[in-house]
C-alpha cells in the first residue's frame, strides 16, 4: 500500500490517485524495483479532497479523512505501508520529524510495516539523488514484503 498527501490538479479530474507526471514516476519505479504494476498495488491519499491552491491539508481536514484511510488500510490489510512524502509519513507515524530524517528505516504501525519515501514530486524536483533514494526505500519495501531484515 502507498499512502500520498491529498489529490491534486490531475487526481481531481480523473479521481484516481497519483496520475499525473509524478504518478508516472512512482508507477515506473515501483515496477523497476518492486516488479508490480497498478494492479499488484493499493495507492490512496491521507486527505481525500483537494486542499484549496494545493496548500497543505489543516488539521482539522486529516481529522475529518482519518477515518476513511484507517478503513483503507483495515480492508486492504497490507504488509508493508510506503508513505509518500512528509505529510503521509508524519500522520501515520504521528511524528513532527521529516521524511528525510525518517527514511532508511521502518516502523510497526499495526500489522504493518512503514517504509517512509520521498513524495514524487520531489524526484521530479530534486533529480538523481532523491530518485537514487527512493529505489533503495522502495528496494528496503520489497524486502519488508519478503520478511527480509531492512
Amino acid at each position: 500500500m502507498f499512502v500520498g498527501e491529498a489529490p491534486g490538479r490531475d487526481e481531481d479530474l480523473q479521481g484516481e490517485p497519483f496520475v499525473g507526471r509524478s504518478g508516472q514516476l512512482l508507477d515506473r519505479l515501483i515496477n523497476e524495483e518492486l516488479g508490480i504494476d497498478r494492479a499488484g498495488f493499493y495507492i490512496c491519499n491521507v486527505v481525500k479532497c483537494r486542499p484549496p491552491g494545493n496548500r497543505d491539508p489543516h488539521p482539522e481536514e486529516v481529522a475529518a479523512c482519518r477515518h476513511y484511510l484507517e478503513s483503507q488500510i483495515s480492508i486492504v490489510a497490507p504488509r508493508v505501508i510506503v508513505t509518500l512524502g512528509n505529510f503521509a509519513t508524519r500522520t501515520l507515524l504521528a511524528t513532527t520529524e521529516g521524511v528525510t530524517r525518517l527514511r532508511g528505516r521502518q516502523y510497526r504501525y499495526g500489522e504493518a510495516v512503514v517504509v517512509p519515501t520521498f513524495h514524487p514530486s520531489a524526484a521530479l524536483r530534486g533529480g538523481g539523488v532523491v530518485v537514487a533514494e527512493m529505489r533503495a526505500d522502495l528496494i528496503r519495501a520489497k524486502r519488508a514484503l519478503a520478511g527480509a531484515p531492512a
